[in-house]
Protein backbone atom coordinates (compact mmCIF):
# COMPACT_ATOMS: atom_id res chain seq x y z
CA UNK A 1 0.00 0.00 0.00
CA UNK A 2 1.18 3.52 -0.74
CA UNK A 3 1.96 5.70 2.25
CA UNK A 4 -0.71 7.88 3.84
CA UNK A 5 1.23 11.01 2.97
CA UNK A 6 0.88 10.17 -0.72
CA UNK A 7 -2.82 9.49 -1.05
CA UNK A 8 -4.34 11.53 1.76
CA UNK A 9 -2.69 14.94 1.30
CA UNK A 10 -5.65 17.31 1.64
CA UNK A 11 -4.42 20.86 1.05
CA UNK A 12 -7.02 23.56 1.48
CA UNK A 13 -6.22 25.14 -1.89
CA UNK A 14 -7.85 23.13 -4.68
CA UNK A 15 -5.61 21.57 -7.31
CA UNK A 16 -6.18 22.12 -11.02
CA UNK A 17 -9.09 20.12 -12.41
CA UNK A 18 -9.18 18.99 -16.02
CA UNK A 19 -7.27 22.00 -17.35
CA UNK A 20 -3.72 22.77 -18.23
CA UNK A 21 -2.10 25.88 -16.86
CA UNK A 22 -3.72 28.91 -18.46
CA UNK A 23 -4.65 32.48 -17.79
CA UNK A 24 -7.15 32.64 -14.95
CA UNK A 25 -10.52 34.35 -15.09
CA UNK A 26 -10.32 37.85 -13.60
CA UNK A 27 -13.29 39.13 -11.61
CA UNK A 28 -12.57 42.82 -12.28
CA UNK A 29 -12.55 42.15 -16.03
CA UNK A 30 -15.90 40.37 -15.76
CA UNK A 31 -17.46 43.28 -13.87
CA UNK A 32 -16.09 45.82 -16.37
CA UNK A 33 -17.45 43.81 -19.29
CA UNK A 34 -20.86 43.46 -17.63
CA UNK A 35 -21.07 47.22 -17.12
CA UNK A 36 -20.35 47.72 -20.81
CA UNK A 37 -22.47 44.98 -22.35
CA UNK A 38 -25.19 43.72 -19.98
CA UNK A 39 -28.58 44.45 -21.61
CA UNK A 40 -30.32 45.07 -18.28
CA UNK A 41 -27.82 47.81 -17.45
CA UNK A 42 -28.04 49.30 -20.94
CA UNK A 43 -31.85 49.33 -20.77
CA UNK A 44 -31.83 51.03 -17.35
CA UNK A 45 -29.29 53.55 -18.59
CA UNK A 46 -31.43 54.40 -21.63
CA UNK A 47 -34.49 54.81 -19.40
CA UNK A 48 -32.53 57.18 -17.17
CA UNK A 49 -31.19 59.17 -20.14
CA UNK A 50 -34.74 59.46 -21.48
CA UNK A 51 -35.97 60.76 -18.09
CA UNK A 52 -33.23 63.40 -18.10
CA UNK A 53 -34.85 64.99 -21.16
CA UNK A 54 -38.15 65.61 -19.39
CA UNK A 55 -37.26 68.71 -17.30
CA UNK A 56 -36.36 70.76 -20.37
CA UNK A 57 -39.71 69.88 -21.90
CA UNK A 58 -41.68 70.71 -18.76
CA UNK A 59 -40.10 74.12 -18.18
CA UNK A 60 -40.86 75.27 -21.76
CA UNK A 61 -43.89 77.38 -22.59
CA UNK A 62 -46.69 75.70 -24.55
CA UNK A 63 -46.38 76.04 -28.31
CA UNK A 64 -47.84 79.30 -29.65
CA UNK A 65 -50.82 79.30 -31.99
CA UNK A 66 -50.83 81.21 -35.29
CA UNK A 67 -54.12 81.83 -37.14
CA UNK A 68 -54.93 83.14 -40.62
CA UNK A 69 -58.43 84.19 -41.70
CA UNK A 70 -60.77 86.73 -43.14
CA UNK A 71 -64.10 88.42 -42.60
CA UNK A 72 -66.12 89.13 -45.75
CA UNK A 73 -69.33 91.01 -46.54
CA UNK A 74 -71.82 90.07 -49.25
CA UNK A 75 -69.96 86.89 -50.21
CA UNK A 76 -68.06 84.13 -48.37
CA UNK A 77 -65.06 84.55 -50.66
CA UNK A 78 -61.89 86.17 -49.27
CA UNK A 79 -61.76 89.94 -49.90
CA UNK A 80 -65.49 90.41 -50.46
CA UNK A 81 -66.36 93.91 -49.24
CA UNK A 82 -62.72 94.69 -48.50
CA UNK A 83 -62.21 98.50 -48.42
CA UNK A 84 -65.92 99.29 -48.58
CA UNK A 85 -67.35 97.47 -45.61
CA UNK A 86 -65.86 98.13 -42.15
CA UNK A 87 -66.25 94.54 -41.06
CA UNK A 88 -64.41 93.07 -44.11
CA UNK A 89 -60.74 92.25 -43.54
CA UNK A 90 -57.95 89.74 -44.07
CA UNK A 91 -55.60 89.13 -41.17
CA UNK A 92 -53.42 86.99 -38.92
CA UNK A 93 -53.44 86.37 -35.16
CA UNK A 94 -50.97 84.76 -32.74
CA UNK A 95 -51.75 83.35 -29.29
CA UNK A 96 -49.45 82.29 -26.46
CA UNK A 97 -50.57 80.43 -23.35
CA UNK A 98 -48.67 81.51 -20.23
CA UNK A 99 -49.08 79.40 -17.06
CA UNK A 100 -49.19 81.16 -13.72
CA UNK A 101 -45.66 82.20 -12.61
CA UNK A 102 -43.86 79.28 -10.92
CA UNK A 103 -45.89 76.48 -12.52
CA UNK A 104 -43.33 75.69 -15.22
CA UNK A 105 -40.51 75.71 -12.68
CA UNK A 106 -42.39 73.28 -10.44
CA UNK A 107 -43.27 71.02 -13.37
CA UNK A 108 -39.59 70.90 -14.30
CA UNK A 109 -38.71 70.17 -10.66
CA UNK A 110 -41.12 67.21 -10.60
CA UNK A 111 -39.53 65.90 -13.80
CA UNK A 112 -36.06 66.34 -12.29
CA UNK A 113 -37.07 64.27 -9.26
CA UNK A 114 -38.41 61.59 -11.59
CA UNK A 115 -35.05 61.60 -13.38
CA UNK A 116 -33.32 61.27 -10.00
CA UNK A 117 -35.52 58.26 -9.24
CA UNK A 118 -34.49 56.66 -12.53
CA UNK A 119 -30.83 57.43 -11.73
CA UNK A 120 -31.12 55.47 -8.48
CA UNK A 121 -32.95 52.67 -10.28
CA UNK A 122 -30.13 52.59 -12.83
CA UNK A 123 -27.58 52.35 -10.01
CA UNK A 124 -29.61 49.57 -8.37
CA UNK A 125 -29.63 47.58 -11.62
CA UNK A 126 -25.86 48.03 -11.91
CA UNK A 127 -25.32 46.76 -8.37
CA UNK A 128 -27.68 43.84 -8.94
CA UNK A 129 -25.91 42.73 -12.12
CA UNK A 130 -22.48 43.16 -10.53
CA UNK A 131 -23.60 41.09 -7.54
CA UNK A 132 -24.91 38.34 -9.82
CA UNK A 133 -21.66 38.35 -11.80
CA UNK A 134 -19.65 38.02 -8.60
CA UNK A 135 -21.89 35.29 -7.23
CA UNK A 136 -21.63 33.34 -10.50
CA UNK A 137 -17.84 33.82 -10.43
CA UNK A 138 -17.52 32.52 -6.87
CA UNK A 139 -19.83 29.59 -7.51
CA UNK A 140 -17.70 28.70 -10.52
CA UNK A 141 -14.53 29.17 -8.48
CA UNK A 142 -15.72 26.89 -5.72
CA UNK A 143 -17.03 24.32 -8.19
CA UNK A 144 -13.46 23.95 -9.43
CA UNK A 145 -12.17 23.81 -5.85
CA UNK A 146 -14.62 21.08 -4.86
CA UNK A 147 -13.91 19.14 -8.05
CA UNK A 148 -10.27 19.16 -7.00
CA UNK A 149 -11.17 17.81 -3.55
CA UNK A 150 -13.37 15.12 -5.10
CA UNK A 151 -10.64 14.09 -7.55
CA UNK A 152 -8.01 13.73 -4.83
CA UNK A 153 -10.33 11.75 -2.60
CA UNK A 154 -11.34 9.52 -5.49
CA UNK A 155 -7.65 8.73 -6.07
CA UNK A 156 -7.18 8.05 -2.37
CA UNK A 157 -10.21 5.73 -2.27
CA UNK A 158 -8.94 3.85 -5.30
CA UNK A 159 -5.66 3.29 -3.47
CA UNK A 160 -7.55 2.14 -0.39
CA UNK A 161 -9.73 -0.13 -2.54
CA UNK A 162 -6.67 -1.78 -4.07
CA UNK A 163 -5.31 -2.37 -0.59
CA UNK A 164 -8.63 -3.91 0.52
CA UNK A 165 -8.74 -6.12 -2.58
CA UNK A 166 -5.18 -7.28 -1.93
CA UNK A 167 -6.03 -8.18 1.67
CA UNK A 168 -9.24 -9.88 0.59
CA UNK A 169 -7.32 -12.02 -1.91
CA UNK A 170 -5.18 -13.43 0.93
CA UNK A 171 -8.09 -13.71 3.37
CA UNK A 172 -7.10 -10.83 5.66
CA UNK A 173 -10.30 -8.82 5.16
CA UNK A 174 -13.92 -9.46 4.17
CA UNK A 175 -15.62 -8.92 0.85
CA UNK A 176 -17.91 -6.42 2.56
CA UNK A 177 -14.94 -4.08 3.03
CA UNK A 178 -14.32 -4.14 -0.71
CA UNK A 179 -17.98 -3.39 -1.41
CA UNK A 180 -17.96 -0.48 1.03
CA UNK A 181 -14.98 1.13 -0.71
CA UNK A 182 -16.58 0.61 -4.11
CA UNK A 183 -19.83 2.17 -2.90
CA UNK A 184 -17.97 5.23 -1.60
CA UNK A 185 -16.24 5.59 -4.96
CA UNK A 186 -19.63 5.57 -6.67
CA UNK A 187 -20.86 8.28 -4.28
CA UNK A 188 -17.91 10.46 -5.22
CA UNK A 189 -18.57 9.94 -8.93
CA UNK A 190 -22.17 11.09 -8.48
CA UNK A 191 -21.01 14.20 -6.64
CA UNK A 192 -18.49 14.94 -9.37
CA UNK A 193 -21.32 14.78 -11.92
CA UNK A 194 -23.38 17.20 -9.81
CA UNK A 195 -20.52 19.68 -9.41
CA UNK A 196 -19.73 19.45 -13.13
CA UNK A 197 -23.32 20.46 -13.82
CA UNK A 198 -22.91 23.40 -11.44
CA UNK A 199 -19.70 24.43 -13.21
CA UNK A 200 -21.34 24.31 -16.63
CA UNK A 201 -24.36 26.24 -15.36
CA UNK A 202 -22.24 29.00 -13.88
CA UNK A 203 -20.23 29.36 -17.09
CA UNK A 204 -23.50 29.75 -19.01
CA UNK A 205 -24.73 32.30 -16.44
CA UNK A 206 -21.56 34.37 -16.82
CA UNK A 207 -21.93 34.37 -20.60
CA UNK A 208 -25.56 35.47 -20.28
CA UNK A 209 -24.77 38.28 -17.82
CA UNK A 210 -21.99 39.54 -20.12
CA UNK A 211 -24.23 39.28 -23.19
CA UNK A 212 -21.90 36.78 -24.83
CA UNK A 213 -22.87 34.11 -27.31
CA UNK A 214 -23.86 30.78 -25.70
CA UNK A 215 -20.94 28.40 -25.44
CA UNK A 216 -18.27 31.11 -25.27
CA UNK A 217 -15.31 29.55 -23.42
CA UNK A 218 -14.93 30.69 -19.80
CA UNK A 219 -11.52 30.14 -18.26
CA UNK A 220 -10.96 28.88 -14.75
CA UNK A 221 -11.08 31.44 -11.90
CA UNK A 222 -8.22 31.88 -9.47
CA UNK A 223 -8.01 29.90 -6.25
CA UNK A 224 -10.44 30.79 -3.42
CA UNK A 225 -9.06 33.10 -0.77
CA UNK A 226 -10.36 35.02 2.20
CA UNK A 227 -10.79 38.77 2.32
CA UNK A 228 -11.76 40.81 5.35
CA UNK A 229 -15.10 42.61 5.49
CA UNK A 230 -13.39 45.66 6.92
CA UNK A 231 -16.53 47.15 8.50
CA UNK A 232 -18.59 46.52 11.61
CA UNK A 233 -22.32 45.98 11.25
CA UNK A 234 -23.01 49.50 12.55
CA UNK A 235 -20.61 51.00 10.00
CA UNK A 236 -22.26 49.07 7.18
CA UNK A 237 -25.72 50.19 8.26
CA UNK A 238 -24.55 53.81 8.43
CA UNK A 239 -22.97 53.61 4.97
CA UNK A 240 -26.10 51.96 3.55
CA UNK A 241 -28.22 54.92 4.66
CA UNK A 242 -26.13 57.13 2.36
CA UNK A 243 -25.13 54.76 -0.46
CA UNK A 244 -27.87 52.14 -0.81
CA UNK A 245 -29.85 52.90 -3.99
CA UNK A 246 -32.99 51.29 -2.54
CA UNK A 247 -33.17 53.98 0.16
CA UNK A 248 -31.95 56.78 -2.11
CA UNK A 249 -34.71 55.94 -4.59
CA UNK A 250 -37.42 56.09 -1.91
CA UNK A 251 -35.96 59.39 -0.68
CA UNK A 252 -36.29 60.82 -4.18
CA UNK A 253 -39.87 59.52 -4.36
CA UNK A 254 -40.67 61.49 -1.20
CA UNK A 255 -39.06 64.61 -2.65
CA UNK A 256 -41.04 64.20 -5.87
CA UNK A 257 -44.28 63.84 -3.90
CA UNK A 258 -43.56 67.05 -1.96
CA UNK A 259 -42.82 68.97 -5.16
CA UNK A 260 -45.97 67.57 -6.81
CA UNK A 261 -48.00 68.86 -3.85
CA UNK A 262 -46.56 72.35 -4.31
CA UNK A 263 -47.42 72.15 -8.00
CA UNK A 264 -50.99 71.07 -7.25
CA UNK A 265 -51.47 74.13 -5.02
CA UNK A 266 -50.67 76.45 -7.93
CA UNK A 267 -53.90 75.30 -9.59
CA UNK A 268 -55.66 77.79 -7.32
CA UNK A 269 -54.10 80.52 -9.47
CA UNK A 270 -55.11 81.42 -13.05
CA UNK A 271 -53.25 80.77 -16.28
CA UNK A 272 -53.20 83.36 -19.07
CA UNK A 273 -53.38 83.44 -22.84
CA UNK A 274 -52.02 86.51 -24.69
CA UNK A 275 -53.42 87.19 -28.18
CA UNK A 276 -52.33 89.68 -30.86
CA UNK A 277 -53.53 90.21 -34.44
CA UNK A 278 -53.18 92.37 -37.57
CA UNK A 279 -56.07 92.82 -40.07
CA UNK A 280 -55.76 94.35 -43.55
CA UNK A 281 -58.89 96.35 -44.54
CA UNK A 282 -58.13 97.48 -48.08
CA UNK A 283 -58.42 101.25 -48.56
CA UNK A 284 -59.39 101.72 -44.95
CA UNK A 285 -56.78 101.91 -42.15
CA UNK A 286 -55.56 98.50 -40.90
CA UNK A 287 -56.94 97.12 -37.65
CA UNK A 288 -54.83 95.76 -34.74
CA UNK A 289 -56.03 93.54 -31.94
CA UNK A 290 -54.53 92.66 -28.55
CA UNK A 291 -56.27 90.57 -25.88
CA UNK A 292 -55.43 88.70 -22.67
CA UNK A 293 -57.54 85.70 -21.67
CA UNK A 294 -57.60 84.50 -18.07
CA UNK A 295 -58.46 80.91 -17.20
CA UNK A 296 -60.47 81.22 -13.99
CA UNK A 297 -59.76 78.43 -11.44
CA UNK A 298 -63.37 78.10 -10.32
CA UNK A 299 -63.40 74.31 -9.90
CA UNK A 300 -61.94 74.47 -6.40
CA UNK A 301 -63.26 71.03 -5.44
CA UNK A 302 -61.14 69.48 -8.19
CA UNK A 303 -58.03 71.30 -6.94
CA UNK A 304 -58.72 70.33 -3.32
CA UNK A 305 -59.09 66.68 -4.35
CA UNK A 306 -55.76 66.81 -6.20
CA UNK A 307 -54.04 68.39 -3.21
CA UNK A 308 -55.46 65.67 -0.95
CA UNK A 309 -54.26 63.05 -3.40
CA UNK A 310 -50.74 64.50 -3.40
CA UNK A 311 -50.76 64.68 0.41
CA UNK A 312 -51.62 61.01 0.62
CA UNK A 313 -48.85 60.23 -1.85
CA UNK A 314 -46.42 61.97 0.52
CA UNK A 315 -47.64 59.84 3.42
CA UNK A 316 -47.36 56.71 1.27
CA UNK A 317 -43.83 57.63 0.20
CA UNK A 318 -42.79 58.24 3.81
CA UNK A 319 -44.15 54.88 4.97
CA UNK A 320 -42.60 53.13 1.99
CA UNK A 321 -39.24 54.68 2.86
CA UNK A 322 -39.53 53.49 6.46
CA UNK A 323 -40.48 49.98 5.33
CA UNK A 324 -37.58 49.89 2.86
CA UNK A 325 -35.19 51.05 5.58
CA UNK A 326 -36.31 48.36 8.03
CA UNK A 327 -36.16 45.65 5.36
CA UNK A 328 -32.71 46.80 4.27
CA UNK A 329 -31.44 46.79 7.85
CA UNK A 330 -32.73 43.25 8.36
CA UNK A 331 -31.19 41.96 5.15
CA UNK A 332 -27.84 43.61 5.87
CA UNK A 333 -27.76 42.15 9.37
CA UNK A 334 -28.75 38.72 8.03
CA UNK A 335 -26.05 38.69 5.34
CA UNK A 336 -23.47 40.12 7.73
CA UNK A 337 -24.26 37.37 10.24
CA UNK A 338 -24.01 34.76 7.48
CA UNK A 339 -20.59 36.09 6.48
CA UNK A 340 -19.32 36.19 10.05
CA UNK A 341 -20.64 32.69 10.77
CA UNK A 342 -18.95 31.34 7.65
CA UNK A 343 -15.75 33.10 8.67
CA UNK A 344 -15.86 31.49 12.12
CA UNK A 345 -16.52 28.04 10.67
CA UNK A 346 -13.71 28.46 8.15
CA UNK A 347 -11.29 29.20 10.97
CA UNK A 348 -12.48 26.16 12.94
CA UNK A 349 -12.18 23.85 9.94
CA UNK A 350 -8.74 25.16 8.97
CA UNK A 351 -7.20 25.28 12.44
CA UNK A 352 -8.82 22.36 14.24
CA UNK A 353 -11.28 20.08 12.46
CA UNK A 354 -9.38 19.24 9.26
CA UNK A 355 -5.93 18.81 10.91
CA UNK A 356 -7.45 16.51 13.53
CA UNK A 357 -9.33 14.56 10.86
CA UNK A 358 -6.10 14.09 8.92
CA UNK A 359 -4.32 12.80 12.01
CA UNK A 360 -7.17 10.37 12.65
CA UNK A 361 -6.95 9.04 9.08
CA UNK A 362 -3.17 8.68 9.16
CA UNK A 363 -3.31 6.97 12.55
CA UNK A 364 -6.04 4.54 11.51
CA UNK A 365 -4.26 3.82 8.23
CA UNK A 366 -1.03 3.01 10.03
CA UNK A 367 -2.93 0.71 12.38
CA UNK A 368 -4.72 -0.90 9.44
CA UNK A 369 -1.42 -1.67 7.71
CA UNK A 370 -0.33 -3.57 10.82
CA UNK A 371 -3.71 -5.25 11.27
CA UNK A 372 -4.56 -3.41 14.50
CA UNK A 373 -7.58 -1.59 13.02
CA UNK A 374 -10.36 -2.83 10.77
CA UNK A 375 -11.09 -1.44 7.31
CA UNK A 376 -14.37 0.19 8.34
CA UNK A 377 -12.54 2.50 10.78
CA UNK A 378 -10.10 3.60 8.10
CA UNK A 379 -12.89 4.21 5.60
CA UNK A 380 -15.04 6.08 8.12
CA UNK A 381 -12.14 8.36 9.09
CA UNK A 382 -11.33 8.99 5.44
CA UNK A 383 -14.94 9.86 4.56
CA UNK A 384 -15.16 12.19 7.57
CA UNK A 385 -11.98 14.02 6.57
CA UNK A 386 -13.27 14.31 3.02
CA UNK A 387 -16.62 15.74 4.17
CA UNK A 388 -14.90 18.26 6.43
CA UNK A 389 -12.86 19.58 3.52
CA UNK A 390 -15.97 19.81 1.36
CA UNK A 391 -17.68 21.69 4.20
CA UNK A 392 -14.72 24.04 4.35
CA UNK A 393 -15.12 24.98 0.69
CA UNK A 394 -18.88 25.27 1.05
CA UNK A 395 -18.40 27.78 3.88
CA UNK A 396 -15.82 29.64 1.81
CA UNK A 397 -18.42 29.92 -0.95
CA UNK A 398 -21.09 31.09 1.49
CA UNK A 399 -18.71 33.75 2.77
CA UNK A 400 -18.05 35.11 -0.72
CA UNK A 401 -21.72 35.01 -1.70
CA UNK A 402 -22.70 36.89 1.46
CA UNK A 403 -20.16 39.61 0.66
CA UNK A 404 -21.49 39.93 -2.89
CA UNK A 405 -25.05 40.30 -1.59
CA UNK A 406 -23.91 42.85 1.00
CA UNK A 407 -22.34 44.93 -1.76
CA UNK A 408 -25.66 45.05 -3.60
CA UNK A 409 -27.57 45.98 -0.44
CA UNK A 410 -25.21 48.66 0.86
CA UNK A 411 -23.61 50.05 -2.30
CA UNK A 412 -20.25 49.61 -0.54
CA UNK A 413 -17.42 47.72 -2.26
CA UNK A 414 -16.31 44.85 -0.01
CA UNK A 415 -14.68 42.46 -2.50
CA UNK A 416 -11.32 43.75 -3.71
Amino acid sequence: MRSAAYWLALPLAAAAWGQAAQERLNLDDLVAEALRANPEILAAQSKYEAARQRPAQERSLPEPTFSLGWNSSGSPLPGAGLGTEPIANVGAMASQEIPYPGKLRLRAAVAEKEADIEAQQFHAVELNVISRVKQAYYRLQHAYAMLGVLARNRDALRTLLRAAEARYSVGKTTQADVFKAQMQLTVIETRIAQIERERTGREAEINALLNRRPGTPVTRPGEPHMMSIGFTIDELLAKARDAAPALAREQKVMERANTALRLARTDYYPDFTVNGGYYYMGSMPPMYMFRADIKLPLRRAKTRAEITERSEEIAQARHTYEAAARDLEFRIQDEYTAAKTAQTLLDLYARTVIPQARLAVESSLASYETGATDFLTVLSNHVAAFEYEMNYHEQMQEYHLALARLEELTGVELIK
